[in-house]
């Protein structure tokens, strides 16, 4: 089947600030997420990186005292202009999650088609898009033959790339991955990487991971977070060999975190 290709966009943060209530957790930062590449998110715990990305796609308000200021733009676009719709800016920029959260009543092609249904598509089109999204997520050969089987129904591994299928299916020009692959075993994790390598051709990606290793295999670029803070971004091999703040060469050495 023909993959359509995905324009990805360029993501900008200029003095994104985040707060839970009269918490400051992420302060201040620029930063930007480059097209078709894979820029990973590392820090301790608790230093604001999956905070960050919920900015990005406008998640973190939905929490009871959280705002953000500053701006996102996807591209020029502002994501948090007074017009936007954040409906279309969460369909835009997908996120897939810690853990695998298929919808616990539907079966694997529902799962898929869920976002799908909500914007009209229907009969053919619709089992060709749920097709290409679960060869995207490199699922299509394991479930073809029982797309009416419960997502539950899948290994944890698989649930997470049904996950991704279903976030592949809207056509997303960003996906958002917040500790994609902590809740799984070392083959399962392979299996992700590799998949998250295959996906930057068409996909603007950003990852955030305690795994220092699953960083270094992935990523064309590592920012580095500490209190809230942006310390530095760079290349994946500048950050893990010769970084520029004291505190980057302690955190990937293990000196804390």
């Amino acid at each position: 089947m023909t993959e359509v290709a995905t324009k990805a966009k360029r993501v900008t943060l200029g003095g994104l600030n985040a707060y839970y209530g009269d918490s400051h957790a992420v302060k201040g930062v620029d930063l930007e997420f480059a097209p078709n590449q894979v820029t990973a998110i590392i820090g301790p715990s608790g230093c604001g990186k999956s905070t960050l990305v919920r900015c990005v796609n406008r998640m973190h308000e939905e929490l009871p005292g959280a705002r953000a200021t500053g701006s996102v733009r996807l591209d020029e676009l502002d994501v948090y202009g007074p017009s936007i719709d954040v409906v279309s800016v969460r369909r835009t920029i997908g996120m897939v999650f810690q853990r695998p959260n298929p919808f616990p009543t539907m079966s694997i092609f529902d799962n898929v088609a869920a976002g799908l249904r909500l914007t009209g598509t229907r009969g053919v089109k619709l089992r060709e898009r749920v097709e290409r999204s679960l060869i995207g997520a490199g699922l299509w050969e394991e479930v073809k033959d029982r797309l009416d089987a419960p997502g539950i129904s899948l290994s944890g591994g698989q649930q997470q790339r049904l996950c991704i299928a279903r976030t592949l299916a809207v056509e997303p020009e960003v996906i958002l991955m917040d500790e994609p692959a902590s809740a799984l075993d070392p083959i399962a994790t392979l299996r992700i990487e590799e998949l998250v390598e295959e996906l930057k051709q068409r996909y603007t990606i950003v990852i955030v991971t305690h795994n220092m290793q699953q960083a270094a295999r992935v990523a064309d670029k590592t920012a580095f977070m500490l209190s809230g803070e942006l310390v530095e971004i760079d290349s994946t091999e500048r950050i893990f060999t010769t970084p520029s703040d004291s505190r980057t060469e302690e955190y990937v050495t293990g000196k804390f975190g």
